[in-house]
């Protein structure tokens, strides 16, 4: 191959790589600091704060919380079947109290097939059962004529198709009408503005439900609706690198990460996304389990449609939680206090951090019952927190006035 031959094949090669999205090795510790993050979340097992979100990100980063992460499963199975099989579908909203909402439910069903599980038996299908009567309820809110909206939002319709696809279920090319109007209507989607998390996740239904091809009758309309979907996301990229803001181009970059656009540097956009993102990370705006379940999976190169066939022997670093050092320990002394004005005298010894002022002293010993503040003089508007000891306050222990009525105090600007 001569010189100009050469140049060619590797300017045709740049070109490709522009039109595709693919994501950078990231530094191992920023990744690993970045899942350390969920470890304090795992200790929270009690049905309102269970996130089967935070299950999946990790089973499709590159790391793993170890016999952590399998209790945390254990625990999310023992909840979630509990609360979910016995609940019933009427009009009554006190009935969907202390349990998960139909989008907690997708998570779940989701977090099982990063663990290789497919919903099967008795006790899956009435799961699969629910999740299908959720969207079945959605789509007649919406309507025969699209005028309509979802109960909750199409961010959950979507989150529902996707879950259903990765378990091999078929829904009714009826509902996955509804998304396919929703997306080529904007308008009807977003009320407005464009919301790239709803997309996003529309766009993840829809790629799975290609690739599984789950509903023959319409796989143009879909394929058409995943071209459009990038071209929205691609569009709404702000100056700084990001899908829409920071925390929906986790979601965006799932969708897009692999793709080929032709004559779109998609994978230009890409990396300038991914460069945002990172010093995001570093600036601690990732906290959030639901936010930072979404970003680990792209740091590994992955996203919700590799769950179709997720790959349970892949190697994953252990996570060790954080050590912290210990803070020395704070010195508490032991303050008297008389309040001789009132009948009968109060008096009582209270202990208290060293340095607190009388405020903290009072306020202590309300806590502690059988004195009860009233304010009878003024303050300074400038002294919100902190009354010095030295400062004199009249209190007496006269009841609280009852609720609803708020006690105020005159507060003079300065002369």
């Amino acid at each position: 191959m001569g010189h100009l031959g050469v140049l060619l094949f590797l300017l045709g090669s740049l070109g490709a790589l522009a039109d595709i999205c693919e994501i950078p090795q990231v530094d191992s510790k920023l990744v690993e600091r970045l899942g350390q993050r969920l470890l304090p979340w795992m200790d929270w097992l009690s049905l309102e704060h269970l996130n089967p979100s935070i299950y999946v990100g990790l089973r499709l980063s590159s790391l793993q919380a170890g016999a952590r992460e399998a209790f945390y499963l254990h625990i999310l199975k023992l909840s979630y079947q509990h609360s979910l099989l016995g609940l019933t579908f009427n009009d009554d909203n006190s009935d969907y109290q202390d349990k998960p909402s139909m989008g907690q439910l997708a998570l779940y069903l989701l977090a099982l097939r990063a663990n290789c599980e497919l919903v099967e038996g008795r006790k899956g299908d009435r799961l699969v059962s629910q999740l299908k009567r959720f969207l079945e309820d959605e789509k007649k809110a919406i309507g025969h004529n699209n005028k309509g909206q979802p109960h909750t939002s199409y961010y959950q319709y979507g989150l529902g198709i996707l879950a259903l696809c990765v378990h091999q279920k078929r829904l009714h090319d009826s509902v996955v009408g509804k998304l396919l109007y929703a997306v080529e209507h904007e308008q009807h989607l977003h009320q407005g503005h464009l919301s790239v998390d709803t997309v996003a996740m529309a766009g993840l239904a829809f790629t799975c439900l290609e690739h599984s091809n789950l509903n023959p009758n319409r796989k143009h309309q879909i394929t058409r609706a995943i071209e459009n979907i990038r071209e929205k996301i691609l569009k709404a990229q702000t100056p700084e690198g990001y899908f829409g803001n920071v925390y929906s181009t986790p979601l965006a970059l799932q969708l897009l990460m692999k793709s080929s656009m032709p004559g779109v540097e998609l994978g230009t956009a890409c990396l300038k996304a991914r460069a945002a993102l990172l010093a995001s990370v570093q600036d601690g705006a990732f906290q959030n389990a639901l936010m930072i379940s979404q970003l680990l999976p792209v740091l590994n190169g992955k996203s919700y449609v590799d769950l179709i066939s997720p790959d349970c022997e892949a190697p994953r670093v252990m996570l060790e939680p954080v050590v912290e050092t210990p803070s020395p320990p704070q010195e508490v002394i032991r303050v008297v206090l008389k309040v001789p004005s009132v009948s009968p005298p109060y008096i009582n010894s209270i202990s208290v951090p060293a340095g607190s002022s009388l405020e903290d002293v009072l306020k202590k010993a309300q806590k502690l019952r059988g004195f009860i503040i009233r304010e009878k003089t003024e303050r300074s508007c400038h002294k919100k927190r902190g009354v010095p000891l030295s400062h004199k306050i009249s209190r007496t222990r006269d009841p609280m006035p009852p609720p609803g009525m708020e006690r105020r105090t005159p507060c003079q600007a300065p002369s």
